[in-house]
């Protein structure tokens, strides 16, 4: 073979390559998408059995494991158990003012953590995390202890939004500054390049950019407002909550009408969610 016909055979195997030796993946590709399927499963499973048992028709009026058939007698009558119209309302009361009143605050927070240096930038840091971090026994116990030593008027709606309010701001400012550090500072400056006052190129431009992280910290701040039991049940004196009234209730016996308040609260939830994604995506096309 001449040395011309070798260099053009090389050329050719540089511009057609052989195709590179791929593993045969067989039965190892179905590992991950049936690893996220099991674990999607695992975690919704005990919201689909509330869902189930909300429809349970149960012989009693209190929750059996098993399942007799369904029913929409609960759906009918879910506001007839004493006391539990009341603490679902109480609840329904003080989430969506203090998850206002925290987003708020929190947002204010994480703008001024996410834009500016000063001097005790690291411990305030420290201490954002450590709210978010602190075991709840120990921020009840402690909020409290505060309560009584300032000789607060007597434990209850006061002391419980006061108490949801200081531990959502944390989560509120954590979630808005991840959002305020992504932002290109130059957006601001382009629109106050344009005679835009600060104020305009804030309500103009960033206001709509840390937008979705705005309504993020809200939405955190009202399920958590909404459904927590340790910090409540140290600052409600008489008061009951929603998860109050369900942990006095499983001692005898939990009625199914705590699964159908539980799936309206969940429908309500994924509702948000939906209209939080179509909100984001017409923006996005805008």
């Amino acid at each position: 073979m001449s040395t011309i016909e070798i260099a053009a055979r090389t050329s050719d195997d540089r511009r057609n390559p052989a195709p590179a030796h791929r593993p045969n993946k067989r039965w190892t590709r179905f590992i991950l998408p049936a690893y996220t399927i099991l674990m999607i499963l695992y975690l919704a499973s005990p919201i689909f059995v509330m869902i189930l048992y909300g429809f349970n028709d149960i012989p009693g009026d209190r929750q059996t494991p098993k399942f007799f058939g369904f029913t929409l007698d609960w759906w009918k009558n879910v506001f007839n158990i004493p006391g539990l119209p009341e603490a679902f309302r109480t609840s329904l009361k003080i989430a969506p003012v203090s998850a206002a009143i925290s987003t708020a605050l929190g947002t204010l927070f994480g703008l001024a953590l996410g834009r500016y240096r000063f001097r005790g930038l690291r411990p305030v840091d420290f201490v954002i995390f450590l709210a978010i971090a602190v075991p709840e026994i120990v921020l009840g116990a402690s909020l409290l202890s505060m309560f009584v030593l300032v000789e607060f008027p007597p434990l209850g709606f006061a002391t419980i939004l006061l108490s949801h309010i200081g531990f959502s701001i944390a989560f509120v400012a954590v979630t808005v500054r991840a959002r305020v550090q992504g932002l290109d500072r130059n957006l601001e400056d382009a629109a106050q390049d344009l005679f835009a006052t600060p104020i305009t190129a804030f309500f103009k431009v960033t206001l709509p950019l840390i937008a979705p992280a705005i309504l993020a910290g809200f939405l955190l701040a009202f399920v958590l407002s909404l459904d927590d039991f340790v910090i409540t049940n140290f600052v409600a004196g008489q008061t009951p909550t929603f998860p109050l009234w369900v942990y006095g209730a499983q001692r005898i016996g939990i009625p199914p009408q705590v699964n159908v308040m539980g799936t309206l609260l969940f429908s309500a939830g994924i509702l948000a969610a939906v209209v939080n994604v179509l909100a984001q995506r017409r923006r996005g096309r805008g």
